[in-house]
């Protein structure tokens, strides 16, 4: 006659019921870490009435309780896997896991910004943040932003949805500052997450233009008529037009190179230079950067 051994009954049962769970979890696409977080505690339901119905059915006055060691260990362990699961979400950690599967790294449009300027307007004040940005000028009156950025996002999910995402505008007198926000990054365990923009700026050719940059920076001022003020960028690369009318004065930077020809040093500094196309009328200048590139555009 075959022992009844208090355990062997529920590792059946338990696994019939996870079987079950996951086979409709194919069908109605259930979150796994939620099936186990429900179905763990079935287990102790299952072994607890496998005790009672064992006493019950016991023909014996003082019934002695034979445990399936095996099978309890098993059971065991599927349970503590389910409160695992439960203590992560508790904690939050199984949105976290799940995000950084979901995600996949994506390039998207940012919405563009087109700001016209008043009459009242003549300079423009632009922190691109840590981000590369290319400036160019534009004959209307319109200061424009526009291009893409870089990120591991969810499926129509998106983390600029408009544009005071990425940028904040703001009038003060006779000045317009636009403020490059920083998107938002995750360095979690789960997930390193970092967005990166991509941008172009059009500012009108007749307002005076200064930038605080810390990445690289790709300058068209093409039909300039004000002056320019760059600082802090990382790399600046100068394109100009052949018929540019522009004095570009270096200071402060560890590389000049120019393919125009020589620049022509002040005197006090190697890290200072100056050169001049055409009369020299409006002037761009370069402080505090590490490199800077000048070259002709073929226009």
């Amino acid at each position: 006659m075959r022992t009844w051994r208090v355990g062997t009954v529920s590792m059946g049962i338990s696994l019939l019921f996870l079987g079950i769970f996951l086979l409709l979890s194919e069908f109605l696409a259930l979150s796994l870490s939620n099936i186990l977080m429900s179905w763990w505690p079935i287990i102790l339901v299952v072994l607890g009435v496998e005790i009672l119905l064992y006493l019950f059915f016991s023909r014996s006055e003082k019934p002695l309780l034979k445990y399936d060691f095996l099978s309890i260990i098993f059971v065991g362990l599927l349970g503590m896997v389910g409160i695992g699961f439960a203590i992560m979400s508790s904690v939050g950690l199984n949105d976290l896991v799940s995000d950084a599967i979901s995600q996949e790294e994506q390039t998207i449009e940012l919405p563009e910004l087109s700001q016209v300027l008043k009459s009242d307007i003549h300079r423009v004040v632009v922190d691109t943040a840590d981000y590369p940005f290319q400036v160019e000028t534009t004959p209307s009156s319109e200061v424009s932003m526009f291009g893409t950025y870089r990120a591991s996002v969810q499926k129509g999910q998106s983390l600029v949805k408009s544009v005071e995402d990425y940028v904040s505008v703001h009038q003060k007198g006779d000045t317009l500052f636009l403020q490059v926000k920083k998107l938002p990054t995750d360095f979690s365990p789960f997930n390193y997450d970092y967005a990166e923009i991509d941008a172009t700026l059009l500012v009108p050719e007749n307002v005076k233009l200064e930038i605080v940059g810390h990445s690289n920076l790709t300058l068209k001022p093409r039909a300039q008529k004000s002056n320019w003020h760059i600082e802090n960028a990382s790399n600046v690369e100068l394109m100009l037009g052949k018929n540019s009318d522009v004095t570009v004065h270096a200071k402060n930077v560890d590389e000049l190179v120019n393919d125009h020809g020589q620049w022509e040093s002040d005197g006090v500094s190697e890290q200072n230079g100056m050169f001049k196309i055409g009369s020299g009328t409006h002037s761009i200048d370069i402080v505090n950067v590490f490199h800077v590139d000048v070259s002709l555009l073929n226009e």
